[in-house]
């Protein structure tokens, strides 16, 4: 039986180094990370609880398999993301079907942080969008759009990290977010006029 600690103080970077030694370590990098994985599996779009299960099983076997290869001077959080991601764009293919986002939750926040950073004044959001709006919204954006505003709103990762998960320059960072808060402005308030 495994002896887990179900608090573990530990850094990411320390169990991974006690799990080189341990395999039975690796339990608490699952511990640590499945719900929040799940959760950002599910908003990527993959809906069915046993499909995001797949996935999530996917995610942690290939970074159980690579964790030698592991580069221990960057994040396992940013890591283990960005193997998620390639195990959802994965399912996608397979199944060739079109990512849909999901499981908006925070609709308020997120609205909040979008408008208040929204570089134009005539853009208005809507204080009474509930999560089901925010969810067709985010599923109309263009996919580089949409991965990268639910990495930073929904999974509030910083650009470091976020161009760490998808592997693109940390200036393409920015310039997505800031269109994709346009473009979704836009499929919002489909009336503002953009000058």
């Amino acid at each position: 039986m495994l002896s887990i600690p179900t608090s573990d103080n530990r850094s990411d970077s320390d169990i991974v180094v006690a799990t080189l030694a341990d395999r039975e370590q690796f339990g608490v990098l699952i511990e640590r990370y499945e719900a929040k994985l799940r959760r950002y599996i599910a908003r990527l779009g993959v809906r069915e609880i046993d499909d995001q299960a797949d996935v999530l099983q996917e995610t942690f076997i290939k970074a159980y398999r690579n964790l030698n290869s592991f580069e221990q001077s960057l994040a396992f959080s940013s890591w283990i993301y960005r193997i998620a991601h390639n195990e959802a764009m994965t399912w996608f293919r397979r199944r060739r079907v079109r990512p849909e986002g999901n499981l908006v939750a925070e609709s308020d926040e997120v609205l909040e942080l979008i408008a208040s950073s929204a570089d134009s004044p005539e853009v208005q959001f809507d204080q009474g969008l509930n999560a089901t709006a925010i969810t067709t919204a985010l599923a109309d954006l263009d996919p580089k759009y949409r991965e990268v505003l639910i990495l930073r709103y929904f999974e509030h990762k910083e650009y470091e990290e976020i161009s760490d998960i998808l592997q693109i320059p940390i200036g393409s960072v920015g310039t997505l977010i800031h269109r994709g808060k346009k473009q979704l402005s836009s499929v919002l308030n489909p009336n503002t006029v953009r000058i």
